[in-house]
């Protein structure tokens, strides 16, 4: 055995005449103290390795092929006639089943997952808003409500962390990075301004529920978080005298290359649409199951009177920026007084921005991260006819630069919806490619 400082190992020493085989098997037990008292790490760890041992290396890798098997027998994506499009989708389709297995509520999707060393394996956005349709689709109704339930369970720290800003009343905002419910970010434009997380979250237990069916766990669950959500929008807009109509001030929507923007058209639609689900799905508990609802009233102390008659007016009387000229949704308001440059005329040197700008630089541009107001196009696609959803792809992508992996994904998927298949098949292979031939 070999101990030094932050270091453990075993040396192993033998002689061997020439011409002469010889194996090594090296078995290896990885426990948590989340699952066993920290005194009983080493009494656990000797049981896996034992087990390990009992089966031997041969029958540990047959299961272990069988188990991927099972995954790709479902999970796979076949595409003929075109290597890298093939190889694209099953390193992602590997990627996420090695990253998460829904065993856990208490775990989570890590950016990056378990290669990528940048975000330490904290929970973002990215979840509910990209990584659920996966899970549903592949791994069935239970994973995907592990990830619900994970959310469900952080609710009162999403309070307390409400609280922290000023909210009240059990309005929640849930944190922007997090491992415990609590905010781990440490800049003020992300932690305090990037609020339309909260929709993402919001908006992830109505796709859970449409796809499955499952409306039990917004009864048993999801209302309470709906609520708390609704709570901390209704608290976060501002009215207008001067407008006669309700504003969103100093946000930052996902194109993270402008801070401090009013009236982020996405944040403040699907601010405005979660008002509607959560009384929508009230509405429904109290005529399915009176007394669940009265249940939650009680526990929630909501006011439906004066709470829902506010979020009402809300709804009818949000600002949403647009430029009707154009026939565009403005990603926030003054977005048309930036220098309107096209991507395509950005010097190849000059990219990508977050390297070669300052952030004063960036900040002033028009240039966009990732998709905003088309990532509100995405996924209410239902709300607008395909002119309207083509005029504001055309606008927007021409001035994406795509420094975000949550960027070409949601731009191809919007191409084919307005049948430019070519540029969707281009921002398919890229955002597939991305790590593989590390576009950024």
């Amino acid at each position: 055995t070999i101990e030094k400082e932050k270091y453990i190992g075993s040396k192993v020493s033998f002689d061997l005449t020439k011409g002469t085989d010889a194996s090594l098997l090296k078995y290896v037990a990885v426990v948590s103290s989340m699952n066993h008292a920290p005194e009983a790490l080493e009494t656990a760890s000797a049981k896996v390795i034992g087990v390990a041992i009992e089966k031997g290396f041969d029958a540990l890798l047959a299961e272990h092929i069988a188990a991927w098997a099972k995954k790709w027998e479902h999970g796979d994506i076949s595409i003929e006639g075109d290597v890298a499009a093939q190889q694209g989708i099953r390193f992602n389709i590997f990627q996420l089943h090695q990253t998460y297995t829904g065993d856990d509520d208490r775990l989570n999707i890590g950016p990056k997952g378990f290669t990528g060393e940048k975000y330490g394996g904290c929970t973002y956005w990215d979840t509910e808003a990209y990584c659920l349709p996966f899970y549903m689709v592949t791994a069935g109704k239970d994973v995907a409500r592990q990830l619900l339930l994970y959310r469900y369970k952080q609710l009162d720290k999403a309070i307390e962390n409400a609280e922290k800003l000023g909210f009240n009343h059990g309005a929640a905002l849930y944190p922007m990075v997090t491992m415990n419910g609590e905010e781990c970010h440490n800049e003020w434009e992300i932690t305090f301004e990037e609020i339309h997380r909260n929709g993402a979250i919001a908006y992830a237990i109505y796709n859970y529920v449409r796809y499955t069916g499952d409306k039990q766990y917004i009864n048993d669950y999801g209302l309470d978080v709906l609520l708390a959500i609704s709570r901390f929008w209704a608290q976060r807009v501002s009215f207008s005298e001067t407008r006669q109509q309700y504003v969103m001030l100093g946000v930052t929507g996902p194109n993270e290359y402008e801070n401090n923007a009013n009236n982020n058209w996405y944040t403040s639609y699907i601010a405005r649409w979660c008002l509607k689900y959560t009384m929508e799905q009230a509405d429904r508990l109290k005529e399915e199951a009176p007394e669940v609802y009265a249940k939650f009233v009680s526990r929630t102390s909501l006011n439906e009177g004066l709470e829902f008659t506010l979020w009402r007016d809300i709804y009818n009387r949000i600002f949403l920026p647009e430029d009707k000229k154009k026939g565009i949704y403005l990603q926030q308001e003054g977005y048309m007084d930036k220098e309107q440059i096209l991507v395509k005329n950005l010097p190849a040197t000059q990219r990508p921005l977050n390297q070669k700008w300052s952030w004063d630089r960036i900040l002033r541009s028009c240039f966009i991260k990732q998709a905003d107001v088309l990532q509100g196009l995405y996924f209410f696609e239902d709300d607008f006819d395909l002119k309207t959803i083509k005029r504001n792809f055309d606008f927007y992508e021409a001035r994406t630069v795509h420094e975000s992996s949550l960027s070409p994904c949601v731009h191809s998927i919007l191409a084919a919806k307005i049948g430019d298949i070519e540029q969707a098949y281009q921002l398919y292979v890229r955002t597939s490619r991305l790590d593989i031939d590390d576009y950024n």
